[in-house]
């Protein structure tokens, strides 16, 4: 017999972590305010292999408009500097010879429609996950139904499947609401 409990239980595992990933995505979409997160994806250079910015240094931010990068070693600042500008992020980082400064600049009204495009594209792409979730604890579900399993507990199972599927849809609506709000906040 085909354990319909355990498909629940994975589809609700499913769901959650698609939900957690889209709140990890719409914090390194930049709302205004400078950041560390927003460097998260710039890869350096280091002795020949890519490795993530924050195994090579320190992010602060000074103020809202202001990021410090302080290298764990001074001859990483010119890498840095190539990572930061080639990761197309609208900064121009700039040195003092000790770390690289990065002024991220005001919003302008078309950057911010273009941001809440991405967080919108983040969202779909976390309802597409929500949704293939759902899918996969359904077909668990049919091939019950034609192994024994009866259609009024099928009926109730397939139930909870679209409840779930409509708590983590709201979530992500609900995470998508505030990041879109925060963005378009001047």
């Amino acid at each position: 017999m085909i354990d319909t409990t355990a498909a629940i239980k994975q589809c609700e595992e499913h769901m959650h972590k698609t939900v957690e990933h889209l709140e990890h995505e719409l914090t390194k979409v930049r709302a205004g305010a400078a950041n560390p997160m927003m460097l998260e994806g710039v890869r350096v250079d280091y002795y020949g292999q890519m490795v993530p910015l924050s195994q090579v240094a320190g992010i602060n931010s000074g103020d809202s408009r202001t990021l410090f990068v302080k290298p764990w070693e001074k001859k990483m600042i010119d890498p840095i500097e190539k990572a930061i500008l080639g990761a197309n992020l609208g900064f121009n980082p700039s040195n003092n010879g000790e770390s690289v400064i990065i002024h991220v600049p005001m919003l302008t009204e078309e950057r911010r429609k273009a941001l809440v495009k991405t967080a919108h594209a983040e969202a779909e792409h976390a309802k597409v996950g929500i949704r293939s979730g759902r899918q996969k604890a359904m077909d668990t579900i049919k091939a019950a139904k034609k192994d024994g399993l009866p259609e009024d507990h099928a009926k109730d199972l397939e139930s909870q499947i679209e409840k779930l599927t409509a708590t983590y849809n709201k979530k992500a609506d609900e995470l998508l609401a505030l990041k879109e709000k925060d963005i378009m906040k001047v």
